[in-house]
């Protein structure tokens, strides 16, 4: 495993609200941050970020599936549970993906998250999982 991966699985474990200081260590200074709903340029952005996910969260954690490091590329498997009180009636949601990861100077340089926005999200506050459940079934038939 790339010693940058490794950073990165221990920076997650260590994340909080009032603890955001390992970002610094492990993502470089023009990181490019996107996922399916976020695109964030820059370290000062990345921690706006992370900082305003944190405040927003009851409790979150990242349990790491598989990692791979491929020419200079870092894939890594997770899946993450989180509990937030406006989604899923403040229950915990657990969304698996994965992050494709390039490193620059022994630190990340490009971070894209893949999973899947409706899971994580749109199927977890009442109104949009009605709207989506009636969407599925007409696309079913």
């Amino acid at each position: 495993m790339h010693n940058v991966i490794a950073r990165f699985i221990d920076m997650y474990n260590l994340l909080s609200a009032d603890n955001l200081s390992p970002l610094e260590l492990v993502y470089h200074k023009d990181i490019q941050f996107i996922d399916p709903l976020h695109h964030v340029t820059g370290l000062s952005q990345l921690k706006s970020y992370f900082a305003n996910m944190y405040a927003n969260v009851q409790t979150i954690h990242f349990d790491i599936k598989e990692t791979f490091d491929i020419e200079g590329n870092g894939f890594v498997y997770w899946q993450m549970r989180f509990q937030h009180k406006r989604i899923n009636g403040g229950k915990e949601v657990v969304v698996n993906g994965h992050s494709h990861l390039r490193f620059e100077d022994d630190k990340i340089i490009y971070h894209q998250d893949y999973f899947d926005a409706a899971a994580m999200l749109y199927r977890n506050i009442p109104l949009l999982k009605q709207l989506i459940g009636f969407i599925d079934k007409r696309a079913a038939k």
